[in-house]
């Protein structure tokens, strides 16, 4: 039932989020960011879908501080991870954006310890219709206080796609 929830909740904001405005500089001072999370992951010799959504505010033109809140759902253990961020996008190119960002995550997963992590992301937005863009980029993430004998490793390197809307 609590998945059920999940999915209707996010499926309000993917609606709440096509009404909005359109606006001219999405990274504009003051401009903020809602972001749809959704991809696919492996942990614990489970796969999981993964769903989420992200909030950014952009506190100087380019400079984003956001917050990502992650669900993975469909497999054993439970994990649901909380990650605040900042990000810079290069403004000055017209169609492909340059990023660069940082963020510190807590993983949550049941039956476990909590596990904190950093991880270091860069990539490319390429800009969409109106308030719409899109990004594409490699993160790396390292893992503060792991243990192999508990999970397989204790960093990794991986791909992130975006689709981002500005309010």
């Amino acid at each position: 039932m609590n998945k059920i929830r999940k999915t209707y909740a996010f499926v309000a904001l993917l609606i709440c989020m096509s009404a909005s405005p359109v606006i001219a500089d999405p990274f504009r001072q003051g401009a903020q960011t809602v972001s749809v999370i959704v991809g696919a992951g492996s942990a614990f010799r489970d796969d999981y879908i993964i769903l989420g959504v992200g909030y950014g505010y952009y506190v100087l033109k380019g400079l984003e501080l956001g917050i990502d809140a992650q669900f993975w759902l469909n497999g054993d253990p439970s994990i649901n991870k909380l990650s605040p961020q900042i990000r810079y996008v290069f403004t000055q190119p017209e169609k492909v954006k340059p990023y660069v960002g940082a963020f510190y995550r807590r993983t949550y997963t049941d039956g476990l310890d909590d596990l904190d992590s950093i991880g270091y992301r860069a990539g490319l937005n390429i800009m969409g219709q109106g308030n719409f863009y899109f990004g594409v980029g490699a993160v790396y993430e390292e893992y503060r206080d792991c243990s192999v004998t508990i999970y397989s490793d204790c960093s990794s390197t991986y791909p992130e796609i975006l689709f981002s809307f500005s309010i």
